[in-house]
């Protein structure tokens, strides 16, 4: 090999030129052939008159030099560098790939500090294994998907935020996300038919943030969302539901989030942006004058019946708004020029006295038939109501009411 070696690296060998020489003198010709018979005879001679051998004659010829030690060592780490430049190459190659395939796709746990996720709605499995490799939750996608994929309880992982730790085993990370108690929410139940003002502080009491961030956020109608029928009045928008806010929602946030609600339920009737203001301030009044379910629809209509008519409402509930005070108006109240005075201004407030619920929304936007033209609350503590059609009967149900407060002084 190393002759070879020899050969290729340092060019042709003079053991060619040897042989050339070898056959020439072997087949003769021309003048070249007495010379050979005489070199013939002379070596006969010397050998006794027999042949020469074939082992004689290589040993006439002259003798081709052994290559140096040097020569040698150069060749033999020329070629060992060649077979250990490749083993290198696919080292640095191959070594990654090899790792690789040897390294874990997972983080042992149990995982240390703290990192808040935020899972929003509609978030798939695929995205949510994202967001916690992102986030330094989970060391690959792949290892919390193979979670997911052995767990039915993955695709019940509910938006929100969550506090989890960094590098945690994705088993033990999906375990806490399907947990709902480790959702970091803050829940508020607004009811029906309540102020802004006292959604306001209902809000700030659940969520921390201050009263005046409510007031300020209200006045910006358009990030609200409002219609613009409304014209920058939130009143009787913010929709009277339970509500689950993350801990990073505004005061905006959470406005947005009820009126939110509110437009759709509207839009679902196939009330308009123009006509929901209308809607919704018919809507109030049901809430603030209806005591029961079966009572909405007929107080809806007797708010259609006196409009046509052209005669006030009458309503308590309005004139309460004004003075934000509950119960039986005092007369001093009554009194009051205020335009939401509907005792001496006819036609609608001009808007929403309350934060209507869909019950309500639904018996304004369509109200069933019927003539009555009055109704009296006849005992407040049980909200039982009767609906006249002729002022003999209301004064009836009035007498009842007088009845009723006389007796108990107004109280429970």
């Amino acid at each position: 090999m190393t002759d070879h070696l020899e050969s290729s690296i340092f060019g042709e060998h003079d053991e060619h030129r040897d042989l050339g020489s070898e056959h020439d003198h072997l087949l003769g010709g021309g003048g070249a052939g007495s010379t050979a018979s005489a070199g013939a005879a002379e070596s006969a001679e010397r050998h006794g008159g027999r042949r020469p051998s074939r082992r004689s004659r290589r040993s006439d010829r002259p003798r081709r030099s052994k290559p140096s030690i040097w020569r040698r060592l150069v060749v033999i780490v020329l070629a060992l560098a060649v077979v250990g430049g490749g083993a290198a190459v696919a080292f640095v190659v191959l070594r990654p790939m090899v790792e690789g395939l040897l390294e874990s796709n997972d983080y042992p746990g149990p995982g240390e500090g703290e990192v808040m996720v935020t899972v929003a709605a509609g978030s798939g499995g695929s995205t949510i294994a994202d967001l916690l490799v992102k986030d330094g939750v989970v060391k690959t996608s792949k290892a919390f998907n193979e979670a997911a994929a052995a767990d039915d309880k993955a695709s019940g992982i509910q938006p929100g935020v969550y506090r989890l730790k960094e590098q945690m085993k994705a088993s033990e990370a999906l375990d806490m996300l399907v947990d709902p108690a480790n959702r970091i929410i803050t829940r508020v139940v607004i009811p029906e038919g309540l102020w802004a003002s006292e959604i306001y502080a209902k809000l700030s009491q659940q969520t921390g943030i201050p009263v005046a961030k409510y007031v300020a956020a209200a006045k910006n109608g358009a990030a609200l969302g409002l219609p613009s029928s409304a014209k920058g009045n939130v009143e009787g928008y913010l929709f009277p539901a339970s509500y689950e806010f993350n801990p990073t929602s505004s005061a905006t946030d959470q406005l947005a989030q009820m009126v939110a609600q509110s437009t759709k339920r509207l839009a679902a009737l196939g009330i308009t942006p123009a006509k929901m203001e209308r809607v919704v301030i018919l809507a109030s009044l049901v809430e603030g004058e209806a005591k029961t379910q079966a009572d909405r629809g007929k107080v809806a209509r007797v708010v259609e019946n006196r409009l046509a008519r052209d005669t006030p409402l009458g309503f308590d509930s309005t004139v309460n708004y004004i003075f934000k005070k509950r119960g039986v108006p005092t007369q001093a109240m009554l009194n009051s020029n205020s335009p939401y005075n509907t005792r001496k201004v006819k036609g609608l407030p001009p808007g929403p006295i309350a934060n209507p619920g869909e019950k309500a929304i639904k018996a304004a936007a369509a109200p069933p038939p019927g003539d009555w033209f009055w109704f009296t609350t006849v005992n407040l503590c049980t909200g039982e109501t009767k609906f006249a059609v002729s002022a003999a009967d209301n004064a009836k149900n009035v007498a009842q009411f007088k009845a009723w407060f006389k007796a108990t002084g107004g109280k429970c």
